[in-house]
């Protein structure tokens, strides 16, 4: 098995057609979760695993689950995978890899004619990006026991539409349970969505912690009023509370460098008219750190600040944070896994910290985990521009294929 290798242009040809599911003019895909676009990209996925000789599940959470039996059908699977949603304006490798990769090394065992002792499976959970439904890894937190089942399905768009009608609609409304079952280890490849790999030479990352985060959904209320007759003293500009605060969290991630990373993604003005001043203020935060007591001291120092504003501004405050993630270590003998696997493929390669949560991060909590990384060109994920290279596809791949085979030997 030393000498078994995967096919590098089978796997870039997979995501070059899978692409096709979402794309958009500037190279990138929007497939937001549970839309068309998405349904079409999973029929795909489930097309391949079938013809591949996988047996596919789905389950309540829409998770989708290709799996190739091995010689004793007790052992718990070795699993692989990540996600096929994306942001409105991503990019093609993002998630997606990590699922065709999985796939690939189906294929390339197929080829081989070799029969692992355990069952190989290959895993695409349900909103990982959160981009749509929030919170993020929703899918993945219930396979977890993180949420439950009722709490997943009922997570809703900006439209107030939730997630279990859209699995009705689209058809990836499974029957099987979500999770309750042992998994032998799991595996997720993916881009490293930073910049760290390129810069420094290295084609794998092996993937050891993960960052903490915390999500906040914040609403200011002040009054609608003319922009023209209505002196500056005497307003309550819901819109200005939001700006001082989007500054506010901005210094906040500086203030807890070099780790620390802090982000206003959305926001929404209302009435939304030139001439009105803003009375209403919807915007969301993104905290995250390694470290869980900086993390804390971020979260005090936000809430100080909207208190802070909203008394300056004369402004009504509602405040919640949706979702807390904690920083995850990674299992020991998994990391040692994509350690060895890189140097056995005589890949350079080092380790970090993921900035980014990923399904891994609660699959965590379940099952012995690791991640594997591959370089993105500048560092650029969340993107339509976001671009890697065939041979750094091709070596991530590789190095999942011996960390699979090493622990479903």
């Amino acid at each position: 098995m030393n000498n078994l290798k995967i096919n590098g242009q089978r796997l870039w040809d997979s995501l070059m057609e899978m692409a096709q599911h979402g794309a958009t003019p500037k190279g990138g895909v929007c497939r937001l979760a549970l839309t068309d676009v998405d349904k079409a990209a999973r029929d795909l996925f489930v097309r391949w695993c079938e013809e591949a000789g996988c047996a596919v599940t789905i389950d309540q959470m829409g998770n989708i689950f290709g799996r190739r039996e091995g010689r004793d059908p007790s052992r718990a699977p070795i699993m692989m995978g990540s996600h096929i949603d994306s942001q409105p304006t991503g990019g093609k490798y993002d998630g997606i890899y990590g699922v065709l990769a999985g796939l690939e090394v189906i294929r390339t065992l197929n080829d081989a004619g070799i029969e692992t002792a355990a069952p190989i499976e290959v895993s695409a959970w349900t909103n990982e990006e959160g981009s749509r439904f929030a919170p993020a890894m929703v899918s993945s937190g219930v396979f977890a026991g993180v949420f439950d089942l009722e709490y997943g399905l009922s997570r809703a768009d900006l439209d107030g539409v939730s997630m279990g009608e859209e699995l009705q609609r689209i058809g990836y409304a499974g029957a099987a349970p979500v999770g309750g079952r042992e998994v032998g280890a799991f595996f997720e490849a993916h881009i490293e969505q930073g910049p760290i790999l390129e810069d420094e030479g290295y084609t794998i990352g092996v993937v050891t912690d993960a960052q903490g985060q915390r999500w906040y959904e914040v609403t200011f209320t002040g009054q609608e009023a003319h922009a023209g007759p209505t002196p500056m003293g005497s307003r309550r500009d819901a819109l200005l509370g939001a700006a001082r605060i989007i500054d506010a969290v901005n210094r906040i991630g500086l203030a807890h460098q070099p780790n620390a990373c802090a982000t206003v993604g959305l926001i929404q003005a209302s009435p939304n008219s030139r001439n009105v001043i803003p009375g209403r203020v919807f915007f969301t935060v993104d905290l995250r750190h390694p470290d869980d007591a900086v993390l804390s001291q971020m979260d005090t120092a936000l809430r100080a600040a909207l208190e802070q504003v909203a008394g300056e501004v004369g402004l009504r405050m509602d405040f919640e944070q949706i979702w807390y993630s904690p920083p995850v270590r990674f299992d020991e003998a998994c990391i040692k896994a994509v350690r060895g696997a890189a140097e056995a493929e005589g890949f350079s390669h080092r380790d970090m910290v993921s900035g980014a949560g990923h399904d891994a991060c609660y699959i965590a909590r379940v099952a012995p985990t690791s991640m594997i990384f591959i370089p993105c060109v500048d560092g650029i994920s969340h993107n339509e521009v976001e671009e890697t290279t065939p041979e750094w596809v091709t070596a991530g791949g590789q190095v999942l294929l011996r960390a699979v085979l090493e622990r479903a030997r």
